[in-house]
């Protein structure tokens, strides 16, 4: 019974003292990281000013194909990277009501692709990149590689989502203003 008791209190006590080990890399590790990322993002924005980023959101707010990139690539791309996971959301101000459900969307798939280059943009899902890059590590490679590959495929997807979702809101509207027409 008595060794059942020790066993159980050290285990006990070494849940805690894995726990401050995994705190303790965190903060000697990715804390000041991010910190200094941030610091950086945050300089840049000053340096490049807020009203100039704004007028990104006002010109990806124009009809037409051509936007498409601009809209769907480009914009949830500096608002991820500018503003980080959620405020990048709020640059959906700039876009008409027919682009917003597109704009977040894409916006919201992009959070997590480039957090193996840009951890500031997402880290309460750093977790899930950390995991992936234990794995290759082991692997003995580089996660570099992937991490690149990764943020490249996440642009694709959100410029695809964009479109997809522009082009259901523009049926579901259609949808709901017959609806509306045929009620009067």
């Amino acid at each position: 019974m008595l060794d059942f008791l020790v066993w159980l209190a050290e285990g006990f006590i070494g849940l805690f003292i894995a726990g401050g080990d995994v705190f303790v890399s965190l903060v000697t590790g990715i804390v000041p990281l991010l910190i200094i990322l941030l610091t950086f993002v945050n300089a840049l924005i000053a340096l490049i000013g807020p009203e100039r980023i704004d007028r990104v959101g006002e010109w990806a707010a124009r009809d037409g194909a051509i936007y498409y990139p601009i809209r769907y690539i480009l914009l949830p791309f500096l608002a991820t990277f500018f503003l980080t996971n959620p405020m990048a959301y709020t640059m959906g101000r700039f876009l008409p009501e027919k682009y917003k459900p597109a704009f977040y969307d894409a916006a919201v798939s992009y959070v997590h692709p480039p957090t193996g280059i840009f951890p500031h943009i997402n880290p309460g899902e750093l977790f899930v990149w950390l995991g992936i890059a234990a794995g290759i590590e082991t692997l003995g490679l580089s996660v570099v590689p992937l991490a690149v590959r990764y943020l490249l495929i996440g642009l694709v997807v959100i410029f695809i989502r964009g479109i997809v979702t522009e082009n259901i809101t523009n049926v579901m509207w259609a949808r709901r203003t017959a609806t509306a027409k045929a009620a009067v």
